[in-house]
């Protein structure tokens, strides 16, 4: 039985150990249940669809009544615990544990003597019976935040902090609170308005950044997204955390906040000309997590909300959460004026590469790869190109000629950001949540066509979407070549293509060699009998040293050429004979002619 209390449950969090990486917390429930009170940390992460079991991290978990006597705690389950809590007989106790933060990710917690980052599912502990109780968050200055002069930046609102942010912060409740991850260093900050909101970025790490340009870019897209759904937005203001390192890459979106993470090599430095490859990687990035803000965050599927993040949730619907959002990432780039229609081609040609290159597109379709997201797509092994397909990148071909058929049926009358604002006007603004099916009903209203078939046969099924026709209506011919290197990401080219490929991927050793990381199943290698992992030494008698020697001899090859190839598995050494089949035509080209085989006029691009 609980009795109603006003009173907020109450968490203070320690940066104690930096050394050691260990936040030291605290939980104190004003009003505990009788006679026992559960506590659970959730086993994964809203955005990330991976059982974490983020327990694994929590370290001396004690408990005692208001007097300080200790209380007994049973385990229930690998993330859940039960407290004895009769003999506290309804007064507060407190939870004292620590958590081990050594997770460099977007998703966990970290912590060294550079700075401290977690999410709430990472060390926050929920009070079951009590998750819709107010929350407050106590964030502890040590000698050493003190000394280095760190800074607390979060989305999280406050009640009373100091210049540092250091303090009191409120959820109104255990979902809210997990909602909103910490970021505590001594970062460098770039304050903007968009539309009238604030909003802020924060980046640590060691980097040097023309800040000026990428606060003028961000403004834009930004303003371009909120324009897009209407006023009022959303939030009342919006956070970018950033960790900058040497090769990273990730976001995960919160209500009002995205952790992000970015190569120092992907941000624009003093002087930079035209935006390298990589600054408009991080472009599409802010523009991927911002729009979530929207689409995902508001515009739900019904079995994410509420759910208690204790076992995983099944839905088809990715497709259209993560790749809409990532079929308009570039897009906003685009319309926003950060780039021109050509270099907008050629990041599209790109992204459709991705899914042109994995022959697991006809065995597995977009709805499968959304409901297997837990045991396939975030547990990829070396076998996934010829096994699986990405609702990311899949999806967003989806939405790409979603918005192509719309536009071109309706006479340019409606498109796909019609059914996107009508999901936002139905379901994100009410906090409606969408159950399956449901967004392939609204296309079909929305648009006025019947679109029963494109979805069964795209979306459910595992047919190659027609672009070659849908281009051509708006005068844009799409072209599959093969490659003309090992790492051709696609794109329109003049280099000459391979006639010959070896079907497989490959990664240079530290050691002076060659491992194979992916074989394509009926390709060369394969055929040859080769493998993932194994590491080549020799090819024709001649010792190889890294994959550019392998990319040379593809070159200089033709069709049914034979290599004589030695290789290590494990510390075995083998032989085999690869006869070299023609290149497949993988690659994505994407080029403007100057007519559209349609007369209706598109105004797309």
């Amino acid at each position: 039985m609980l009795a109603q209390s006003s009173a907020p449950i109450h968490y203070r969090l320690c940066p104690a150990d930096p050394k050691g990486h260990l936040f030291e917390v605290t939980l104190t429930i004003p009003q505990p249940e009788m006679p026992v009170q559960n506590i659970s940390l959730p086993t994964w992460i809203p955005g990330s669809y991976l059982i974490r079991d983020f327990s694994k991290h929590l370290l001396s978990l004690s408990a005692q009544d208001s007097q300080g006597q200790p209380l007994t705690i049973n385990m229930v389950n690998k993330s859940c615990w039960q407290i004895d809590s009769a003999s506290s007989h309804g007064q507060p106790i407190t939870i004292s544990y620590q958590v081990y933060a050594w997770d460099l990710s977007v998703r966990g917690a970290h912590f060294d003597e550079s700075h401290a980052f977690f999410n709430g599912t990472s060390v926050f502990l929920a009070v079951e019976n009590q998750r819709s109780t107010p929350c407050l968050v106590s964030i502890l200055e040590t000698e050493q935040t003190q000394s280095q002069q760190w800074r607390v930046a979060t989305g999280l609102p406050y009640t009373e902090i100091n210049a540092q942010g250091f303090g009191d912060y409120m959820a109104t409740d255990y979902a809210t609170l997990i909602d909103h991850p910490f970021e505590i260093g001594d970062y460098t900050e770039i304050c903007f308005e968009a539309c009238g909101i604030p909003h802020k970025m924060v980046l640590t790490g060691l980097f040097d950044c023309d800040q000026a340009r990428l606060k003028a870019d961000l403004i834009k897209i930004c303003e371009y997204e909120i324009e897009l759904f209407g006023a009022p937005a959303p939030m009342q203001d919006y956070l970018f955390q950033v960790m900058v390192t040497g090769s990273d890459y990730g976001g995960l979106e919160h209500r009002n906040s995205t952790a992000l993470m970015c190569s120092r090599n992907d941000l624009p430095y003093e002087g930079m000309g035209e935006a390298s490859e990589g600054y408009l990687q991080f472009l599409e990035l802010c523009s991927h997590e911002y729009f979530h803000t929207w689409n995902v965050k508001r515009i739900q599927p019904a079995v994410y909300q509420n759910a208690d993040l204790s076992s995983p949730v099944y839905t088809n619907q990715l497709w259209w959460f993560e790749g809409i959002t990532s079929y308009y990432d570039g897009l906003i780039l685009l319309r926003a004026g950060l780039i021109n229609a050509d270099t907008y081609l050629k990041l599209l040609a790109k992204q459709m590469t991705r899914v042109y290159r994995m022959p697991g597109r006809f065995k597995q379709s977009v709805a499968e790869s959304s409901l297997t997201t837990w045991t396939k797509f975030y547990q990829q092994d070396e076998n996934a190109p010829n096994a699986i397909i990405s609702y990311y990148t899949k999806g967003s071909l989806i939405a790409l000629a979603l918005d192509l058929m719309i536009r071109q049926q309706t006479q340019n009358d409606k498109s796909l950001d019609d059914v996107l604002l009508t999901l936002w006007s139905q379901y994100g603004k009410t906090e409606r949540g969408l159950v399956e099916g449901e967004i392939e009903r609204i296309c079909s209203e929305v648009s006025g066509i019947d679109l029963s078939d494109f979805f069964a046969r795209y979306l459910y099924g595992t047919e190659d979407i027609p672009f070659e026709t849908l281009f051509a209506a708006v005068g844009i011919e799409f072209t599959l070549r093969s490659p003309t290197a090992l790492m051709d990401l696609g794109g329109a080219t003049s280099e000459p293509c391979l006639a010959v490929s070896l079907g497989a991927n490959l990664a240079d050793t530290p050691t002076g060699g060659v491992k194979i990381t992916h074989v394509w199943q009926q390709q060369s290698a394969y055929q040859a009998g080769l493998s993932a992992g194994d590491e080549l030494i020799a090819i024709n008698e001649i010792r190889v040293h890294n994959k550019q020697q392998v990319e040379t001899l593809l070159k200089r090859s033709q069709a049914n050429a034979q290599w004589q190839c030695c290789f290590f598995r494990r510390d075995e050494l083998r032989q085999c004979t690869l006869t070299l089949q023609a290149a497949e035509a993988d690659r994505v080209s994407l080029a403007e002619v100057s007519e559209p085989s349609s007369t209706v006029t598109t105004e797309w691009l």
